[in-house]
This record gives structure tokens, C-alpha cells and sequence, in this order.
């Protein structure tokens, strides 16, 4: 088969590997659509991942060619998609059943082979069966759309709850795509692409806000009569954008953390001030794994796309054959690149089985 393999970081290859060989316990999922992850950018550009050479990619949806002697609630032709967490079951967190938060864990793309590739050897306890009126690139995104749930249950929102989403990559236009399925009272998002906006507005903000063009916090104030917004979450990772959500959210607001900034964050006094007086909440949200495994972030997230139309239709701004990898992500290294959701169709652009 064919595979996009990483050797270090800025090394990717397309080369042909063996097929996968699978356990009792696994599937062979021939691999219709894969996502390219926002951590698989500084994986393969700079970081590198913790074994070498390594398929990448942890985001995707397939149809199961084969299935081992001990599968039993999957078989041949099920259109599957998999959370890519794989946890030890043992650790503190995992009896707590959070196992986002598992010590031991693995992690297809990043520990072991992944899904860059025609096909993925997956564990039956990993897979999530969809419907197969569900595009392939639609079950592909279910990795980002249950990390977006993740957040916004962390946030606590509910119906009638004003939000506002900070960067507005694939992982915050599911954001948006939620909070609208599920009635909130406003949805602001700020992003410093116009085009990324316009997919915001067509994911359904009802307001969005350059912040390159206009000052964010007058913006929201102007918007809300001075009172800000509920629930504040940045996707974007950026600690300049991290410190000015404290100033987008009401008094009580919860603020969430999920974009990654490999960087420290120092808090002014003033800042300070308002996190205490306003009585605002700070939380962090990492991955998307709660019991019974792997959760309702991910259940629900394939539900809402199954059900209440939820797509990556109008996210996905680049569909790519394999080969086409190693260079996407050359271009993405160079700076300044506009991107969404990029997609790989291992097995061709435009098959559906």
C-alpha cells in the first residue's frame, strides 16, 4: 500500500509499505478520507513524533475490509471512523474513567502507524460504526468536531448562552456549527483571515470581527452594551489572543483553553484584577476521551452529523491526493499559508468504497 511516512521532522515521504497485519482484536480499515490535525503541523515541521519512521494521521473515516477472530460488533463493509486514543485502563485517570487525561497512553499518527495511508490496522474497543449516509470526509472530522464538544461541555454551555469563539480553524467552526444547532443566544468569532471568517458566517456567528481591522474587546462590548459574552474559548493558541479573551467575557464568564501556544502567558495586574473581581472562570480542555469510552464527545459529535447536519462541508478548504502531502506541509513551514481542514483521500479523491 501506499503511505505518507515520517522520518524527522520536515522529512515525509510517500513510499509503499506493507499492508497492516491485524490482531484478533483488529480491523483492517481501508482509509477513504483522512484530516490533517493541527498538532500533526508542528509534528511533522518541527517536533517530530515519539517513534520514527511513522505513518501520521489520526483523523479518519474507512470501510472495514477485515476483521479478526475475536471482532464482534464490527464486520466487513461497516463504514467506521476511530478516536485515536488508546488508553491504558490503568492509571489513576482511566479508573476515574477521564481518559483524556491517561498516563500511559497510545495514540495512532503520533506513537504508532496511523491513517496517511491506504490502509490502518485499528482496535475493535477504538471503533466508532456511522451511518453510510455520512460522507467519508464527514466521518473524518469526528476527531476534531468531538474535541469541540469537549470544550464547549467544559464551558458548561447551554441553550440561550452568548459565545464567543477565538480563531476560527476546523476545531472552532465546529464550535460554531454546535452552539447554533444548540440554540445560543449570540455567537461572536474573531479570526484574522477574512476568508476564515466567511466560513465562519456560513457556519453560523451571527458576528465576526477581523481582528487585524478593529479592536476586538470595543467590538464585543459595542455588541453586548458593555456587558461581554458567557462562555469565551480560544482555538487559536496564540497567547496575545489568550490574554484578550479575560477582556470578551461577562463577569462570571468561563474562559476555555484548548489552542495549543507552546509558550508562557503572564498575567498583567490589571488582568489579574478583573479574572478575581469579575469572578471569571479559567479551564483548560484537552482532547476528547470520557467513559464509557470513548465518550460523549465523540457519540454525539457522530450523531450531530448523522442527524442534525452537521458537515465539514464548507471547513474543508483543501482535498489532496497522497503524494500531494509532503508538499502541503513544506508550504505550511514557509509561513503565512492560508489553510482549514486539509484532507487526504488515500484511496482517490471522489471514491466511495
Amino acid at each position: 500500500m501506499k503511505a505518507v511516512r515520517m522520518y524527522a521532522p520536515g522529512d515525509l515521504r510517500v513510499e509503499e509499505v506493507k499492508d497492516p497485519e491485524i490482531e484478533e482484536d483488529e480491523v483492517l480499515v481501508k482509509v477513504m478520507a483522512v484530516g490533517v490535525c493541527g498538532s500533526d503541523i508542528p509534528r511533522a515541521n518541527k517536533y517530530g513524533a515519539h517513534v520514527s519512521p511513522i505513518i501520521l494521521g489520526h483523523e479518519f473515516g474507512g470501510i472495514i475490509v477485515k476483521a479478526g477472530k475475536a471482532v464482534k460488533r464490527f464486520q466487513e463493509g461497516d463504514h467506521v471512523t476511530a478516536p485515536p486514543l488508546i488508553p491504558c485502563m490503568e492509571c489513576h485517570w482511566c479508573r476515574k474513567g477521564l481518559y483524556s487525561l491517561c498516563d500511559h497512553y497510545d495514540y495512532y499518527g503520533s506513537r504508532r502507524d496511523g491513517a496517511m495511508a491506504q490502509y490502518i490496522a485499528v482496535k475493535e474497543s477504538n471503533l466508532l460504526k456511522v451511518k453510510k449516509s455520512v460522507k467519508f470526509e464527514d466521518v473524518a472530522t469526528a476527531d476534531p468536531c468531538a474535541n469541540a464538544l469537549h470544550a464547549m461541555y467544559k464551558a458548561g454551555f447551554q441553550k440561550g448562552d452568548t459565545v464567543c469563539i477565538n480563531g476560527a480553524g476546523a476545531i472552532g467552526l465546529f464550535a460554531v456549527q454546535y452552539a447554533k444547532i444548540k440554540g445560543a443566544g449570540q455567537i461572536v468569532v474573531i479570526d484574522i483571515w477574512d476568508e476564515k471568517l466567511k466560513m465562519a458566517k456560513e457556519a453560523g456567528a451571527d458576528f465576526i470581527i477581523n481582528s487585524k481591522k478593529e479592536d476586538p474587546v470595543e467590538k464585543i462590548h459595542a455588541l453586548t452594551q458593555g456587558v461581554g459574552l458567557d462562555i469565551v474559548i480560544d482555538f487559536s493558541g496564540s497567547p496575545a489572543a489568550q490574554k484578550q479573551c479575560i477582556w470578551y467575557a461577562a463577569k462570571q464568564g468561563r474562559i476555555i483553553f484548548l489552542g495549543i501556544s507552546h509558550q508562557g502567558l503572564n498575567w498583567s495586574e490589571k488582568e489579574v484584577d478583573y479574572i478575581m473581581r469579575g469572578e471569571l472562570t479559567i479551564t483548560g480542555s484537552w482532547n476528547s476521551f470520557t467513559k464509557p469510552f470513548p465518550g460523549k464527545d465523540w457519540t454525539e459529535s457522530i450523531e450531530l452529523f448523522e442527524k442534525y447536519g452537521m458537515t465539514s462541508r464548507n471547513i474543508i478548504s483543501h482535498r489532496l491526493k497522497l503524494e500531494e502531502v509532503p508538499d502541503i506541509f513544506v508550504k505550511i513551514a514557509e509561513g503565512n499559508y492560508l489553510f482549514s481542514k486539509i484532507m487526504i483521500y488515500p484511496n482517490g479523491i471522489g471514491m466511495e468504497g
